[in-house]
């Protein structure tokens, strides 16, 4: 059985134990100290978790008018992903210590490559830990490289900033920003250099996908609350750099809905260029 959207604790566990070949990819990360994450990942990670670095793994180069994470190239990803010993048809899991806000992009990322064996860990590495189950710390060891090789993309085609420009006059979809409430309404914050969100977007905070025991709401409550927000409208999802709203993209997929469109440079993006309108409030 492959898992394509989240994956349990006890069931990577029997996956494991079942001796079943599993890569899994520990996305932990923290925004304005980028060499955290690998701190964090040395300091205690899954068994055999091979460390995805943001800025390094799961983005291309930003040249400051593309947003700060844009997309890496898909033939330096798919080498990436086989240099970590990934190999076709393999199951994946990602995982981070945030919810799935790091998971989640390297969720999208592979189904954008073609690989569609690819789950985030539901309630993540403090999960793992809180059932009890082992850790491992240090670098890992090295691993055989994989046979993968990219290819035809699972999601939608990303939308750029010319469309997303268009669509505030055509209104064919809504823009959902993954963004907290106070840098989506434009209140002065130190990650945005200009406040505020793309006129006629709305607000999803991506946290709002998470129960309180920070696992993933049912698919029933999911479905609602998106269906609440698009109605009738295809979905194109945003936030600071394109990360944070592959979560609002898992979140959907969880419920069953159709799959949206993703805006890889979002705000960061969008603010490079003064000409493109800026809305503030609640939208």
């Amino acid at each position: 059985m492959a898992y394509q959207t989240l994956i349990s604790v006890p069931q990577l566990h029997d996956l494991l134990a079942a001796g079943e070949d599993v890569l899994i990819l520990d996305c932990d990360f923290e925004l304005g100290a980028p060499d955290k994450g690998r701190e964090t990942y040395r300091a205690g990670h899954l068994p055999g978790a091979r460390y995805a670095h943001l800025d390094e793994d799961l983005a291309g180069p930003s040249d400051g008018t593309n947003g700060r994470h844009p997309l890496p190239a898909q033939v330096a990803f798919a080498a990436w992903l086989r240099a970590q010993g990934l190999k076709r048809g393999q199951q994946v899991v990602a995982c981070d210590s945030s919810g799935g806000a790091w998971a989640a992009r390297a969720w999208w990322l592979l189904r954008w490559a073609g690989h569609a064996e690819i789950a985030v860990l539901d309630g993540g590495k403090q999960a793992w830990a809180q059932a009890g189950l082992p850790m491992e710390t240090g670098d890992p060891s090295p691993t055989a490289p994989g046979d993968f090789t990219a290819g035809e993309t699972l999601v939608p085609v990303p939308v750029n900033a010319r469309q997303v420009l268009a669509n505030i006059d055509s209104r064919e979809a809504q823009v959902l920003d993954a963004r907290d409430p106070s840098r989506f309404r434009g209140d002065p914050n130190p990650i945005d250099p200009v406040a505020g969100h793309v006129p006629g977007a709305r607000n999803r905070f991506f946290r709002d996908n998470l129960g309180p025991d920070g696992r993933f709401r049912s698919a029933p409550e999911l479905a609602a609350d998106f269906t609440a927000l698009l109605g009738e409208s295809p979905a194109v999802l945003s936030c600071g750099s394109g990360v944070t709203a592959c979560h609002n993209a898992l979140a959907m997929a969880v419920a069953g809905l159709p799959q949206p469109r993703l805006y890889p440079g979002s705000w960061s993006e969008w603010i490079a260029d003064p000409a493109r309108p800026v809305a503030t409030g609640e939208g």
